[in-house]
């Protein structure tokens, strides 16, 4: 989640306002999207379609071939650990289009008003229930009864989340949170008198961030009830958590100049530039550059949590490894020093199968002495005469 929102604000998307999209279907039509990605995909598809033309109406000047730039996030998972698939896209706040220079232009959407995305829910209800009934997966009389459900029927759009360009903490922010996980760890506590939680009496605790509609707050779950959960979660095979769509799709030809937008340009190396160690003692191998969708752990944890841990806590100086102390009397001495526990914690004891609770070992006995008779049925094994061989 971290690494993830910090790859796209440093190196995806520009400097730039930003807003959050969000679309949630009825319960009715929930079961399609989480079970089948062709379908989830296509009422993305749906969706995406409906911001750029809402957009590029709200852009003054936009040309009619303007496409948006947005990031989209496939949430299967509600904020109570219930299966609820809906979308989060990060979308620039306007459209771009391919200028006489071959530059990209962008064009800001200020005309862009509430009212907008109220009226775009009539209109994603619309198509998505056609595209239903076209593919047969609901037939006339449910679809029309959809249509004619008070308000949207279902449909939910929000677009009120706003980032500004320049703010790219805020940005950070919002992109973890559309990447985030089914659930939070801090929400998650193991209640009190149990020894361990692989004893069938465990109960863990998750609260909810909000209450739900029939005003719950928390819910009680064993271990293997979370994980039945849990499990409910996991993406199909070859599903995409995020795709990039618009001027940022992979082979987009204005993907290059849109990314650099309101960054320093990238050094390109003159004959004068010293020569890396490696090249200037011979060899022909040249470094390799580190994938820009990686970062290192220690500056995403600085990002994480404002705290530099290769920092010296007494001194303020840079810290480095100097070496991996492996020889368990020296690390018990060095734990013990330093007041830290210095023994694993307890391990529970291995069980046994469950075919005993399961009642799955009882196996007849069979005593030789007296073998189990034949079936008492006959039954003719000779072949027609008519049969071609």
């Amino acid at each position: 989640m971290a690494e993830l929102a910090a790859h796209l604000t440093d190196h995806v998307l520009p400097h730039l306002a930003a807003r959050q999209w969000v679309l949630s279907v009825p319960k009715r039509l929930r079961p399609f999207l989480h079970h089948n990605p062709d379908i989830a995909g296509a009422v993305l598809r749906i969706f995406l379609r409906a911001i750029r033309t809402t957009v590029r109406h709200a852009s003054p000047g936009a040309p009619s071939d303007a496409q948006l730039a947005a990031v989209s996030f496939l949430h299967r998972f509600g904020s109570s650990l219930n299966a609820h698939p809906h979308f989060h896209l990060v979308v620039l706040d306007g459209v771009f289009s391919r200028g006489d220079d071959g530059e990209a232009r962008f064009y800001e959407s200020t005309l862009l008003q509430p009212e907008h995305w109220v009226r775009l829910q009539g209109v994603i209800q619309r198509r998505v229930l056609r595209y239903f009934r076209t593919h047969g997966l609901l037939d006339e009389l449910d679809a029309l009864d959809m249509l004619s459900w008070q308000g949207s029927g279902g449909f939910s759009i929000d677009a009120s989340v706003r980032i500004e360009g320049d703010d790219r903490a805020g940005l950070e922010r919002l992109l973890r949170y559309c990447a985030r996980p089914p659930f939070a760890l801090e929400r998650l506590h193991a209640l009190a008198g149990v020894a361990s939680l692989a004893s069938p009496d465990a109960r863990l605790l998750y609260r909810f961030p909000k209450p739900t509609p029939d005003g719950r707050t928390e819910i009680i779950l064993s271990p293997l009830q979370l994980l039945e959960r849990l499990v409910a979660f996991v993406p199909p095979p070859r599903m995409h958590r995020h795709r990039y769509h618009g001027v940022l799709a992979p082979h987009a030809r204005l993907r290059a100049a849109v990314v650099a937008i309101g960054r320093p340009p990238a050094h390109t190396p003159s004959p004068t530039d010293p020569k890396p160690a490696s090249l200037a003692s011979g060899s022909q191998d040249e470094p390799r550059s580190a994938s820009p969708a990686r970062i290192r752990w220690a500056v995403l944890l600085a990002r994480i949590y404002e705290v530099l841990p290769l920092l010296c806590p007494a001194c303020g100086g840079s810290m480095k490894v100097l070496a991996f102390i492996t020889d368990p009397p020296v690390v018990s001495a060095i734990l013990v020093h330093l007041d830290l526990p210095h023994r694993p914690p307890p391990l529970a004891p291995a069980r046994g199968p469950p075919q005993r609770d399961l009642l799955l070992d009882q196996i007849p006995s069979f005593d030789p002495a007296d073998p189990e008779p034949a079936p008492d049925f006959q039954f003719d094994q000779s072949l027609p005469d008519d049969f071609d061989d």
